[in-house]
């Protein structure tokens, strides 16, 4: 037997050496059958038989068939000869067919494609391009002959090189992909080089070759190892932009290159603002300190020189003289005039005296019937409270940062309504550190580097949990029966009834169909005479460059087609490779992909308990000790999850805050005279009835509104009450230490005083809360629903803070002062304390030290200097700083720390090769079915050089400035390339009961003989109106496969929308975003993405018949959170203007028109504000909607520290700006510290034990800035700025004292007279009697002539002057 082997193979030997390579002659002829090499190939192997003969003259049906498939042969009937038959031409059609459906879209390609095969296959001097290796005996219907299995075919490289350049760019726009990848085998689009693609081409293990060709390729003159006679073929192949002979137009731009028109590189972004050479705002902020230091030292040398003129003029009794009252002491204060005091001066006493005497009289009432306030007040908190029954808690993100008429949300709406949400994703990211790589020897692909990571153990353990994943069930409520995987994917190929393997799971595995046998499959295989095993790794190797292949080129034949029926790309297969390296990949992705329901839809639910066992199942396999793996995961809900999770686990640090700051209330407000009354004169009581006005105030704000319907969030329950209790807290304090500095009058009433004190302080109270509260209202304004509702529920619960402190607290103080005043205890009310109350006021601990030493060293004139220049600095500076804050909200930093989220965003950021997808939509109003049309959206050969998807693609090559890395699919091109009768996509029944409908690929040809449409004369395919509206439906429903992979189901089904009329209303173009790792890319992307979308639009309304009001806008699913940084730097200036306003017009209004302490008022809260954000740019706190929350609550908080100062020292009637602003600084200053900041600062510093990093930053950290720079602003700047630019003293206010003194000493002198007169001897006798005889002019005895005598404490009992 083995003789007769060894004969065979000499005879063939033989045969082949004398087959001569001459001109006219054929190497083979005819088919012989099929290949027996070769199992179940994708087409039948049909082989040539061995047949050196001269070439055949074609005519007839012959030459008609040649002239079909090989055009470029045809020399006219008669005259053409070829080396094929009618049958071996038909098994070509076929072949050039599956391929043609890919490379139909470049003419000159698919020509060149066919012109190479056509060569080899039918040229008429075949034996001088090609010589037989290997030939085989194959029987075939009884008769044995033998038959070509093998060849050389050599090409000139001029032919081969210019046939691969007119194909190498030939998109599939399904997948945004090369084509070229699919027919390159393993080294992919990147890799693939001519003799690479001729090769793949030559490999009967493709699938597709019948045979094995070994191509030659050869440089022009090289004759060295050529067999005598051959001639490498050097015919012209045609590029890219040349028509075809047969008609056929250039190929587009986005196929070819060199079609492409002269296209500007879109512009650089812009540089930073420089002057001078460096950073421009860095020179404006020191040009603008300068100019201030200079401004204010020219203030200080005219001041300086003015007041040295009033000097001189004082000491020659120009301006003031020296007079003496009437017991003939000095006076040195100036007689005011009543005639010199203006109109504003009138009004703002007359607005003091009216808001004392009307909260005097207020307070009075409130305090004499306490019981019936309380009860009425409790009445209508209950009231307003009752609406919580109704409340809705919004904690979708959508709703809270997206408004319902943004751009984004519109776009959302319409891209929901009209195309399926977008998947819900549920995924891992699997990694393996510290496992060693190795050199896997590959027989087909050489060696290969495969990471720790890609080894068959690990795969196999993937596949476990994966079908773990997959086989979740559980029983559900909302479909009354157990639910599993099937009832709520995504099955992209079967959606109406899909079953576990129709769901789009993708992951690595899914190369192997998910199968564990293919994963072990093994098979000894030959190539260039080494025999060597292949496995798992050749096959992967296969698979992730040329993921779109039914089938591998080793001899496991496997599919790389995921077992759902779709391609899995290596990008969503595994990551952190470098430069296509896939087997040496960092990270396995393993991708469950939901449904993505509506909220209101019952499956929405499952899908939701579905995640949540897919959770429980990823967490219990991280936790097993055995698992191989380290890795991160996600689900869709995880993000809603772990914020409500954070936030329920935060509770108890806000619950702690609150308490400090309420110990801290109940702590200072007492007295503590002697330690034998602490509980006499503690306050805790009235501190904890502060903190449940506050409370009561919040809920009655969340109950009105959850009565109209505005739903609440869990950023207003933590920030609202914080802010309400800051601004409670300092009301409070400024009520409760006036009450105890003052002393009762004699005669008067307990209730009298009260009503008299807070006369005094309301009008400041009433500044401060009616600023904040008209602020919150404005900034209700706001386009942002969580800034907007938390604006609108602060307002409110300001007002009614303060509405209820003039009313339920009053009560509650006068009956804790009518306790106090009965020696009662707090706590014991039945146990007196024999102690008495001291008769002088108690000032405290902080108002003496402030008035002795804080005021003087603050006001001293060195001082004053110091502390406007470094003020003046950090304005400066912040300015500065301000034009560097990072805009923006990174994802990660709404997680909790130690959450599996933030474990996963580093996964994903540091493993992803790719980003999201962005959707470009079409709305209605375009026709598509003109050829304007569609040549207005198409890419391929025939279309508009600025189509909508070439525009696209040509984005795509600006990577780093479009943030577009793979070009957008297209359903146009694909639908046309479906229509071309060069592929088999779209055929007609013309047999059977369907006669004349649609027939797919897979059926015979027999019974499908018709094409949709006809070959056009140029090449140019496109259907008529009718045609389009006809097959289009056909299109999407027909599903992929080898035989037609242009098939629109799975891929475009979904993605064009029609009316009832048929008229397409709306479609969507897939295309995706570079690797996006931070929100300043994200919102970058976006911007970039319209600029575009508005460019498509402006081209396609120019297309005759499209609405004027037609649009394409660009979708991905982030947009709705990262378009607020779009415009939140000009939204919150806006919303801290409307904030601002109110503060400057309120504080005018309230003081009299005092413009010049609104202004000073309004320019300190500016500077508090600006040096915020300056700091937070140093602090690393982004601004963003949370933050501008916060600034917001700023400018409220920042009110409470300026203008109780700047309304003390506007009422003050020392004589100097210094002495005033001591005054103000002593009194107001002392209560605004322990009211506000020493409230504030407690209860902040607990936050910074908060888990969740989004409390840490906007909460702790920026609440922490905010309460430092206006207490250094309150307490330090302000005074300094009063001093120097302060209002001067209201004169109707001295005016007023000059006349309740001139009274008052009328009075003392009628005293006097009646005690002369009536007195007995005996007294008169210890009297001291002397009448005043001085220089000085006498006393006026009318109110009118007001007299000059110093104060006396009998007049200062008698007079009230407003101290605040």
């Amino acid at each position: 037997m083995v003789h007769v082997a060894a004969l065979i193979c000499f005879l063939t030997c033989l045969v082949l050496s004398e087959a001569q390579h001459k001109h006219g002659y054929c190497a083979f002829y005819e088919e012989c059958g099929r290949n027996p090499s070769l199992g179940d190939n994708l087409i039948p192997p049909f082989v040539p038989c061995l047949n050196y003969s001269r070439a055949r003259a074609l005519s007839g049906e012959h030459y008609r068939k040649l002239q079909q498939v090989c055009p470029m042969l045809d020399t006219g009937e008669g005259n053409t000869f070829a080396c094929c038959s009618i049958k071996q031409l038909s098994s070509l059609e076929m072949s050039l067919t599956l391929s043609k459906a890919v490379l139909v879209r470049c003419p000159s390609c698919a020509e060149n494609f066919a012109h190479l095969h056509c060569i080899n296959t039918c040229s008429p001097h075949q034996s001088q391009t090609v010589k037989v290796t290997r030939v085989m005996n194959v029987t075939y219907l009884g008769k044995t002959r033998e038959a070509v299995v093998g060849y050389q075919a050599f090409l000139s490289t001029n032919f081969a090189d210019a046939a691969f350049l007119s194909c190498r760019n030939v998109r599939i726009p399904a997948t945004g992909g090369f084509a070229i990848a699919t027919m390159c085998g393993r080294y992919g689009a990147k890799l693939c080089t001519p003799q690479r693609w001729y090769d793949f081409q030559g490999d009967s293990s493709n699938g597709l070759a019948p045979l094995d060709i070994d191509f030659r390729l050869i440089k022009p003159g090289d004759t060295e190892g050529l067999p005598k006679g051959v001639i490498p073929y050097n015919g012209r192949a045609l590029k890219c932009n040349e028509t075809t002979p047969s008609g056929g137009q250039v190929c587009s731009c986005q196929d070819c290159q060199e079609s492409c028109p002269m296209v500007p590189s879109p512009p650089l972004p812009p540089g930073p603002f420089r002057l001078l050479g460096t950073d421009g705002f860095l020179v404006i902020s020191i040009v603008l300190f300068c100019l201030l230091i200079f401004a204010f030292l020219f203030y200080l040398l005219v001041s300086y020189l003015v007041n040295s003129q009033k000097k001189k003029d004082e000491e020659k009794g120009k301006r003031k003289g020296r007079g003496k009252d009437l017991n003939c002491n000095n006076v040195t204060q100036q007689i005011i005039n009543p005639a010199t005091v203006t109109c504003a001066d009138r009004n703002s006493r007359a607005a003091q005296a009216f808001l004392s005497s009307l909260f005097q009289k207020w307070g009075t009432l409130m305090a004499t019937y306490p019981l019936t306030v309380l009860l009425v007040s409790a009445g209508v908190v209950a009231a307003f409270s009752a609406g919580l029954m109704f409340i809705e808690l919004t904690t979708d993100p959508v709703e809270l940062w997206s408004a319902p008429n943004s751009r984004a949300r519109q776009e959302k709406d319409f891209h929901d309504t009209h195309f399926d949400p977008f998947f819900r994703t549920n995924q891992l990211i699997l990694t393996a550190p510290g496992r060693k790589g190795q050199i896997y020897e590959s027989l087909l692909f050489g060696p290969q580097n495969f990471s720790g990571l890609v080894s068959k153990d690990l795969i196999i353990e993937l596949l476990e949990l994966q079908k773990q994943i997959q086989n979740i069930e559980f029983w559900s409520e909302d479909l009354n029966r157990t639910a599993s995987l099937k009832d709520v994917c995504f099955a992209p190929l079967n959606p109406s009834n899909p079953s576990l393997t129709d769901c789009a799971v993708n992951s690595l595995p899914q190369y192997f169909q998910n199968s564990l046998a293919n994963i072990n499959a093994k098979v000894n295989m030959t190539e260039l005479g080494v025999t060597k095993e292949v496995d798992w790794r050749d096959h992967l190797i296969y698979c992730l460059n040329s993921p779109l292949s039914f089938k591998d080129i080793t001899d496991l034949g496997m599919s790389c087609m995921a077992d759902y029926g779709a391609p899995v790309f290596p990008f969503l297969a595994v990551g952190g490779y470098e430069s296509d390296d896939y087997t040496n990949a960092k990270a396995f992705i393993l991708t469950f992909s939901l449904n993505n329901y509506a909220r209101t839809n019952p499956k929405f639910k499952v899908a939701m308990q579905w995640e949540k066992e897919f959770l429980r199942i990823v967490q219990d396999y991280q936790k097993n000790p055995a698992a191989n793996f380290t890795f991160a995961y996600m689900a869709e809900r995880s993000l809603e999850d772990e914020i409500n999770r954070t936030t329920a686990e935060d509770i108890p640090i806000f619950m702690i805050s609150y308490a400090v700051i309420f110990v801290y209330i109940a702590v200072a407000l007492g007295e503590y005279s002697s330690w034998k009354r602490v509980l006499v004169d503690s306050k805790f009581l009235v501190g904890l009835g502060g903190i449940l006005v506050v409370a009561c105030s919040v809920l009655a704000s969340m109950g009105f509104y959850s009565w109209i319907g505005i739903p609440s969030s869990l950023v207003i329950l933590q920030v609202v009450p914080f802010l309400v209790l800051a601004v409670g807290a300092d009301n409070i304090f400024i009520f409760v230490l006036e009450h105890q500095r003052d002393v009762r009058r004699p005669g008067e009433k307990r209730e009298q005083q009260i009503g008299r004190v807070l006369g005094s302080v309301a009008p400041s109270m009433l500044l401060c809360s009616l600023s904040e509260s008209v602020c919150f209202f404005l900034g209700g304004l706001s386009t942002m629903p969580a800034v907007k509702a938390f604006a609108l529920y602060a307002a409110l619960a300001v007002l009614m803070d303060f509405v209820l402190q003039m009313t339920a607290f009053v009560a509650l103080l006068s009956l804790d002062s009518r306790r106090q005043d009965s020696n009662r205890s707090e706590l014991l009310c039945c146990v007196t304390v024999s102690t008495k109350r001291p008769d002088q006021p108690n000032e405290g601990f902080l108002l003496p030290l402030m008035r002795k030493y804080y005021a003087p060293v603050l006001l001293h004139r060195y001082t004053r200097v110091i502390v406007m220049l470094v003020f003046l600095f950090m304005l400066c500076g912040s300015l500065f700083l301000m034009f560097s804050v990072t805009v923006g909200l990174d994802q990660e930093l709404a997680m909790p720390k130690g959450s599996y989220m933030l474990e996963y965003f580093k996964y994903l950021y540091k493993y992803f090769e790719v980003g999201v997808p962005v959707y470009f939509v079409t709305k209605g109003g375009f026709n598509f079915t003109t050829v304007a049309g569609m040549n207005a959206v198409c890419s391929s050969v025939g279309c508009d050089q600025f189509s909508l998807t070439q525009k696209i693609q040509y984005a795509t090559n600006y990577p780093d400035r479009s943030y577009l890395a793979i070009p957008a699919n297209s359903w146009v091109d694909d639908f046309i390339d479906w229509l071309n009768p060069g592929s088999r996509c779209c055929r007609l029944y013309t047999i059977g009961p369907n006669v004349g409908n649609f027939c797919p690929a897979d059926k015979s040809p027999l019974l499908c003989g018709r094409k949709c449409m006809a070959t056009p004369p140029d090449g140019v395919l496109r259907p008529s109106v009718d045609q389009f509206n006809r097959f289009l439906p056909d299109f999407l429903g027909n599903r992929p496969d080898l035989k037609c992979p242009k098939g629109g189901l799975g891929a475009y089904d979904k993605a064009v929308v029609k009316d009832a009329s048929g008229q397409i209303i709306a479609s969507r173009f897939m295309a995706y975003h570079t690797p996006l790792t931070n929100s300043q890319e994200f919102t970058a992307a976006l911007l970039k993405a319209r600029q575009l979308a508005h460019n498509i639009t402006m081209g396609m309304r120019k297309i005759p018949g499209t609405s004027s009001d037609f649009e394409v806008f660009p979708y991905t699913v982030t947009n709705v959170f990262y378009e607020q940084y779009l415009t939140i730097v000009p939204e919150g200036l806006f919303n801290i203007s409307l904030c601002l306003l109110p503060t400057f017009v309120v504080c005018c209004l309230l003081l009299g028109l005092d413009l010049r302490s609104g202004l000073l008022n309004l320019i300190t809260i500016i500077m508090i504000v600006v040096d915020t954000v300056g700091v937070m740019t140093l602090w690393d706190i982004h601004y963003n909607a949370v933050a501008l929350i916060n600034l917001v609550t700023a400018v409220g908080i920042s009110v409470e520290f300026v203008s109780h100062m700047t309304r003390s020292f506007a009422l003050s009637t020392k004589h100097t700006r210094v002495e005033r602003a001591m005054e103000a600084t002593a009194n107001m200053g002392s209560a605004v510290f322990a009211g506000v900041a020493m409230t504030n600062l407690p209860g902040i510093l607990v936050l910074a034990f908060a888990k969740a990093q989004l409390i840490q930053i906007f909460f702790f950290r920026l609440n922490l800035v905010i309460t430092l720079l206006g207490m250094a602003h309150g307490l330090i700047f302000l005074p300094v700025l009063l001093s120097y630019f302060g209002p001067s003293v209201n004169k109707a206010v001295l005016v007023e004292m000059q006349w309740a003194k001139a009274k008052a000493n009328q009075e003392l002198e009628l005293r006097n007279t009646m005690r002369q007169a009536y007195d007995n001897i005996s007294y008169e006798d210890n009297e001291v009697k002397q009448e005043p005889r001085c220089d000085a002019a006498k006393a006026p005895t009318h109110p009118s002539k007001p007299s000059t005598m110093t104060e006396n404490r009998q007049g200062e009992k008698e007079v009230i002057i407003d101290r605040f």
